[in-house]
């Protein structure tokens, strides 16, 4: 969602650290930049311009115009403010649980920002940190909102509380709900409610009498990151009228401006819990302000992909494949196995952008190399060899080649292709696997 906005603040902060000296021309010059590029992003007009202040105030101090790196400085700045709009801490906004269980959790928000799909990947966040939730579907305003949360609830294995929509209403369904959640001994009880295409009194008035019969320990209101700065007008109408404790920003994986995602911390007061980044259920992330200041500016967000891949990578794999590697017997279902791993963990494209400087090696790579459907394709190409094949790629010939091309749906050229490629990656393997090669390894890292 970010990648324009990260284009642009890379390509500023290259001309700013390219420069031996910075004068106070420079600084304006670079910040009005940075302003355009936040506007054309939609963020909110008071906000880029608060920022850009605070940026300038302290970006012109003596200590940044005369150190050794001034450019370098100046990022830092521009790093922290950001990090500062974003909510400003470097931890993430932890759901606070009520003193007696079980804890309710409101999920509010409008027609199609994604409030019922949130509701069950928050109950699957829920239960990898070792918590029962009971989800209740109290969404009757929205045709099939019911039927969509039980199917969620029973693809994910938690259970799920309805009622007749006819003859029954919101607020019954919810403290009903609360009810059969206590009598199970679940830790949260998540509360699914309707929405409209709009803010109305109607609406607003139903979640007042819904939160007044479940007395939720958190509020959330899930806003579409699509929809720019109506999800901030929306977001400052619901806190003004509910109260809210936390924001959910859904669809932050489009291809939308993402100036809102910017804006509505700031310009409501509530802090971003939670992100949503794919369609997948476990595609909802925590949110750290810092973190995604530091993807947004080009610099990768190493902590978070060391965390995915501490949650999908198996230790006792790690230590085999690296085995393997050292013993340069890697082979093809050893690699399908980490490909694997690797869907587990998102896009690949949401992958590369958590690396440090992929933003301008991007820009060199061929257009595909971060295309899912080209991993699908090598997929596919490994899963229609035999395992002895697999095991022992040289001996796949020509006819070989021609019945696995003709089983995965490619050519016998991107067949070709993947089998040149990996037996480059077996080479260089074997060379790293010597004690030379290990130092060689060595020495590129420092």
């Amino acid at each position: 969602m970010f990648d324009a906005l990260t284009d642009k603040l890379t390509s500023v902060f290259q001309r700013l650290a390219s420069r031996g000296r910075l004068t106070e021309a420079d600084v304006d010059a670079a910040l009005r930049e940075v302003r355009v590029a936040l506007l054309e992003a939609d963020v909110n007009f008071r906000v880029a311009r608060d920022l850009i202040a605070r940026v300038r105030e302290r970006a012109l101090g003596q200590q940044v115009l005369q150190s050794l790196s001034p450019g370098q400085q100046v990022v830092k700045i521009v790093y922290e403010e950001l990090a500062s709009v974003l909510g400003g801490s470097t931890e993430a906004q932890s759901l606070r649980p009520s003193p007696q269980a079980p804890s309710v959790l409101l999920m509010v928000g409008l027609q199609g920002s994604g409030k019922t799909t949130t509701a069950a990947k928050l109950a699957l966040h829920l239960r990898k940190q070792g918590h029962r939730s009971l989800l209740v579907a109290a969404d009757l305003r929205r045709p099939a909102a019911v039927q969509q949360l039980v199917a969620l609830g029973k693809q994910l294995d938690i259970p799920v509380y309805q009622e007749n929509p006819q003859g029954n209403t919101a607020i019954q369904v919810a403290r009903s709900g609360v009810e059969h959640g206590r009598s199970l001994g679940v830790t949260w009880v998540i509360v699914d409610t309707g929405g409209r295409l709009h803010v109305d009194d109607e609406l607003m008035q139903e979640l007042e009498e819904v939160k007044a019969a479940t007395s939720p320990a958190e509020t959330l209101l899930v806003v579409d990151a699509m929809t720019g700065q109506d999800a901030v007008r929306a977001a400052g109408e619901f806190h003004g009228r509910i109260g809210l404790t936390g924001l959910v920003l859904s669809k932050l994986d489009g291809d939308a401006r993402g100036g809102a995602a910017l804006s509505i911390a700031s310009v409501t007061g509530v802090p971003v819990k939670f992100v949503g980044t794919g369609e997948r259920p476990d595609a909802l992330e925590a949110f750290y302000p810092d973190r995604m200041a530091s993807r947004i500016l080009g610099m990768g967000d190493v902590k978070t992909l060391v965390e995915l891949a501490q949650q999908e990578i198996d230790e006792k794999q790690a230590k085999a494949l690296e085995r393997k590697i050292r013993q340069a017997t890697f082979n093809l279902e050893d690699f399908l196995q980490q490909l694997r791993q690797l869907k587990r963990m998102g896009s690949l494209s949401q992958i590369l952008s958590m690396m440090p400087g992929f933003s301008a090696l991007s820009k060199r790579l061929p257009k595909d190399a971060a295309d899912e459907g080209h991993l699908k394709r090598i997929e596919a190409i490994i899963l229609s060899m035999t395992a002895e094949e697999r095991r022992n790629p040289e001996m796949l010939n020509g006819s070989r080649r021609r019945r696995v091309a003709l089983g995965s749906g490619t050519t016998p050229s991107d067949v070709n292709q993947l089998l040149n490629q990996f037996k480059q990656t077996q080479k260089l393997m074997k060379q790293f696997s010597t004690p030379g090669g290990r130092k060689a390894i060595t020495r590129m890292m420092r």
